[in-house]
């Protein structure tokens, strides 16, 4: 039984993703993680690894996850490809016919989305290539010449060089988006096309079953008098009233044919010259009536350019009273997750930033200068036989704080999730602990370094050092913070392995992520 999915139901999942994004009851978070890449693999950074789709590797996701960035309905939008015009390049037109059997002259396309038919020019501005200057002699079109800059909501032409390129200008993407969702391979798409008053005039002006264009695919031999000029030339089909005018050139061949009123409620449509007072000649000229999107061009932006790409937006940046997002240690893994839970809580969590590493807060001689060697190890005797053992994220001299992670590969197993016959540390993970039981102690041991405390008389999510206030992004009870985000909850439903980057207190990073529908 043959069957197709359409490419519709790819933009309809487009759209009811963004929806569920800018839902109120959801929470969509971006995330970083994992600072030991060369654990994992020793070129991670020349060749990252693919990614692998299955519940091990989820848990393992989370175990190595840093922070999280909550995503705001204003950080996601349906994008396209991106096609800046280029002088000089041959452009597919628009064609509501393209497939496996009619494929697009220039690009060789086997639907409407894949050809290349819609530009972007150096002003931000969108158009869509009704016609290409292909004609019998040219089936392939021609180099377009003159760059699109126009605002008017009829299609015409860009220039004076004859390149025979006609335009429909459909919108000018906004500073701001430009800024958010622009990328080297894709551009954003107004969101709320339907309802939005900057794009009112062109959807308004979008007629069901419009006819712009028909283009010529013999001209005919024979055909009457010479340069001659034929006006309301009926197109017949299930709508009304459109009409075109045929030119008669001196070898009495069509030379042009143009759509002189555009009709409504075609969906399909042939030019009937013999009741437009066309002579048929020896041979009848014949010709491709081009039917427009439904509802007309412009009216649904999304259908009409095959929007069923999403990016989502996330800047990370330190902040000074949130910083979670940690320096001084690199990052190698991207993701986004879906409605993780706060931590000790099956609440959704909606907090703008959120750590997902735990933390302590020390003290001792030599704290303020101690250091913690990035993806080291470091312990705690908790009791007699019973040692919690951590791997740094970053240690902060001023506050002492240490940000750390706990994983399976310090309890029996490697980085890969392959168990080990004898553990460095044992087959049980063992917690940080401010009340230590016998034979214990609040000591936390680095690889090399200094001894250092856990500071059990510190509790809140600030400190004062020397009258300065400096926020810890955590909440401490006793010395100790833990993730602000539970781990294993919510859904992972994106993530890039990624060369690391170090991110330094100055620095900025911009996340785009694409989803394909």
């Amino acid at each position: 039984m043959a069957a197709i999915i359409t490419d519709q139901i790819r933009i309809l999942n487009a759209k009811n993703f963004v929806a569920g994004v800018t839902n109120s009851s959801n929470s969509y978070y971006s995330f970083v993680g994992l600072t030991n890449p060369a654990d994992y693999q020793s070129d991670w950074d020349q060749d990252p690894p693919s990614p692998k789709d299955n519940f091990d590797q989820e848990n393992d996701y989370w175990d190595t996850m840093v922070a999280l960035k909550k995503i705001t309905s204003s950080d996601v939008k349906q994008v396209v490809p991106k096609r800046s015009w280029s002088s000089g390049t041959t452009y597919d037109m628009y064609r509501h016919d393209y497939s496996r059997t009619n494929t697009a002259a220039v690009s060789g396309s086997t639907s409407l989305y894949l050809a290349t038919y819609f530009v972007m020019n150096s002003d931000f501005r969108v158009y869509i290539c009704l016609q290409n200057g292909t004609s019998p002699d040219n089936p392939t079109g021609q180099p377009s010449l003159d760059e699109p800059t126009f605002t008017d909501l009829e299609p015409r032409a860009a220039g004076t060089s004859g390149d025979g390129y006609i335009w429909k200008y459909l919108y000018t993407i906004t500073p701001s988006d430009v800024a958010k969702f622009e990328s080297t391979q894709y551009m954003p798409v107004p969101a709320d096309w339907s309802t939005s008053a900057d794009n009112a005039a062109v959807r308004d002006n979008a007629v069901d079953g419009s006819i712009k264009i028909a283009t010529i695919t013999n001209r005919g031999v024979g055909l009457g008098t010479a340069n001659s000029v034929y006006t309301e030339v009926p197109i017949r089909g299930d709508g009304t009233g459109a009409e075109c005018t045929i030119v008669v050139d001196g070898n009495q061949q069509v030379s042009s044919v143009t759509i002189s009123n555009q009709g409504s409620g075609y969906t399909y449509g042939n030019i009937d010259i013999v009741a437009g007072g066309v002579p048929t000649g020896t041979t009848r000229p014949t010709f491709d009536v081009i039917i427009s999107p439904q509802g007309g061009h412009g009216a649904d932006i999304y259908r009409e350019l095959g929007a069923y790409n999403v990016l989502m937006y996330s800047r990370i940046e330190n902040d000074i009273q949130n910083p979670d997002f940690i320096t001084g240690n690199q990052i190698a893994r991207i993701g986004l997750v879906e409605n993780p839970q706060q931590f000790g809580s099956t609440t959704i969590l909606t907090s703008d930033k959120a750590s997902a590493t735990s933390a302590l807060r020390l003290v001792g001689t030599g704290y303020s200068t101690a250091t913690f060697t990035a993806d080291s190890y470091f312990t705690q005797t908790v009791s007699t036989g019973t040692t919690a053992v951590g791997r740094v994220v970053s240690y902060d001299q001023t506050t002492g704080v240490l940000k750390f992670w706990q994983d399976r590969s310090l309890a029996g197993f490697n980085t890969v999730g392959t168990a080990q016959t004898n553990p460095t540390y044992g087959f049980d993970l063992t917690e940080f602990t401010s009340s230590p039981g016998t034979g214990g102690s609040l000591t936390i041991v680095p690889s090399t370094g200094t001894d250092l405390t856990i500071d059990t008389n510190f509790t809140g999510i600030s400190t004062v050092i020397n009258n300065r206030t400096y926020y810890l992004g955590q909440n401490f009870t006793s010395g100790i913070a833990n993730p602000e985000v539970k781990k294993h909850s919510g859904n992972i439903i994106y993530v890039d392995n990624r060369p690391s980057i170090t991110r330094s207190s100055n620095q900025k990073e911009d996340i785009k992520v694409i989803l394909q529908f």
